[in-house]
């Protein structure tokens, strides 16, 4: 067992210009950190089988989920159920850094829309 932050896990890029960084990384749970500037969003998509919990650590999240908007604060989160379609946004000034738990993992589980 090891202390993990953003500075020793694993990173990578995705999307235009977003950051994330495998905090834990196992065949049962994923657990990510993320970065999202503002202005950009992840495409809208699916997990088959991935349930997940977002929980903002800075910035504000707006989150479409099943064609429902939601604005998540700082220090709040919400779950996404296997099967429901969703898309993160950062529609604010600032950074958007959350975590995403994921179980099972959805790396290889999305289907985008």
């Amino acid at each position: 067992m090891t202390i993990i932050s953003n500075q020793s896990a694993e990173h990578y890029t995705w999307g235009n210009h977003c950051d994330g960084w495998h905090l834990v990384k196992t065949d049962s749970l994923s657990v990510i950190q993320e970065r999202v500037p503002p202005g950009f969003s992840e495409v809208r998509h699916f997990h088959t089988k991935s349930e997940q919990f977002f929980f903002i650590l800075s910035g504000v999240a707006t989150m479409e989920l099943d064609g429902e908007i939601f604005t998540i604060d700082s220090h709040q989160g919400i779950h996404i159920p296997a099967g429901a379609k969703h898309q993160l946004s950062n529609k604010h000034d600032n950074d958007l850094v959350f975590t995403v738990t994921s179980t099972p993992p959805s790396h290889g589980d999305r289907v985008e829309i």
